[in-house]
């Protein structure tokens, strides 16, 4: 048997999938849209990358012409005063603290605190002493310290000493005995006496 001439065979293929098509048209339909919405997230992706590929680009040729600020105008954080006295062009004077060295190792706050959980897991509670110097809502070390959740004192232990945070977990463990203030007061610790 002689094969066929090509146009028939080209045909035949021709045929062969336009029914093969024809039988995957369900199935395209549904995933037309979903590949469709794909297809514009991509390409908007895109555009946003290039976007800020330009700006950067600007920003870099700019920054030859006028340097940035150190501090920007807009930039506010939670741990600043926000009452800071300024009137008829007097500026806002700070007390600056002293660097302090590290005084005892971290073992004793790790101990005290690994105490401190231990006696709450059995039910026991510390006596509640007063501090030396005690506020009406928080040592000294850190005033407003009661009140402060959990991401607030974050934000504000990364400014305070190892001693200010030893009295901090002091106070904790003698008054509230919070699990979560302990924790993190205790990893504060470690990473400060250890840094």
């Amino acid at each position: 048997m002689s094969p066929l001439p090509l146009p028939v065979r080209v045909a035949a293929g021709l045929v062969a999938s336009a029914v093969e098509q024809a039988r995957e048209l369900p199935r395209l339909v549904v995933e037309l849209p979903v590949t469709a919405v794909s297809q514009a997230l991509q390409a908007s992706m895109r555009v946003q990358q290039k976007v800020t590929e330009l700006a950067i680009k600007g920003d870099q040729a700019l920054s030859t012409l006028r340097p940035a600020e150190e501090r920007p105008s807009w930039a506010t954080f939670d741990d600043e005063d926000e009452d800071l006295a300024s009137g008829n062009g007097a500026s806002a004077v700070r007390e600056l603290r002293p660097h302090r060295t590290p005084a005892p190792p971290a073992e004793t706050a790790v101990e005290t605190a690994a105490a401190a959980t231990a006696a709450a897991a059995e039910g026991d509670t510390p006596e509640r002493a007063e501090p030396a110097q005690p506020t009406a809502s928080g040592p000294n070390a850190l005033p407003g310290y009661q009140d402060l959740t959990i991401p607030q004192l974050r934000g504000r232990l990364r400014h305070l000493t190892a001693d200010e945070l030893r009295t901090l977990l002091e106070w904790e463990t003698t008054h509230d005995n919070r699990a979560p203030f302990v924790t993190m007061l205790t990893n504060r610790i470690t990473t400060v006496t250890e840094g």
